[in-house]
């Protein structure tokens, strides 16, 4: 029986550095799509900008009809969005120039 038990330990020693290298995986991998899920302001489709939360066809309009845009936070400046929308999509959206 300790025989079992020190044999299952070792594997698990074992087994822990694979472990650890997947869930850096995933990490890297999460990082990645939330990346690539950025949607830029400055040249994104009305179809696009309505995928965020709280923007609908109007916001959408403005939002085109504003740019260009320096940064995201030109949104609020510009009273295209209210501050509560604008801090729900505000890690989801970028101004590249």
């Amino acid at each position: 029986m300790k025989k079992i038990g020190l044999t299952l330990l070792a594997l698990a020693f074992a087994l822990m550095p694979v472990a650890l290298l997947s869930a850096k995986d995933t990490a890297k991998d999460k990082k990645k799509k939330e990346e690539v899920a950025l949607t830029d302001i400055n040249s994104a489709s009305a179809a696009d900008l309505q995928k965020l939360k709280g923007i609908g066809p109007a916001i959408s309009a403005k939002i085109i009809a504003g740019r260009p845009y320096k940064g995201k936070d030109d949104l609020v400046k510009k009273k295209i969005l209210s501050k509560s929308v604008y801090n729900g999509i505000k890690d989801k959206i970028v101004a590249k120039q």
